[in-house]
């Protein structure tokens, strides 16, 4: 599985990439954003497979 890492999501004039906090503001959106993908993508996972458990295991009756 490959995946391209890049460093800012909007080619840059050449007069800003010397400018480090845009650089690391940029870095810093396109971080969250893959963490953000990469969290949500485990959660889905994660449901899908606690879906197929629940509809698994025998339906327990009962109450208070």
């Amino acid at each position: 599985m490959t995946q391209n890492h890049i460093a800012t999501v909007n080619p840059l004039p050449s007069s800003i990439l010397h400018n480090s906090a845009e650089i690391r503001r940029q870095y810093t959106r396109t971080a969250a954003k893959q963490a953000a993908q990469f969290i949500s993508r485990k959660v889905r996972i994660f449901n899908r497979k606690a879906a197929v458990v629940a509809q698994d295991m025998p339906q327990v009756q009962g109450g208070h």
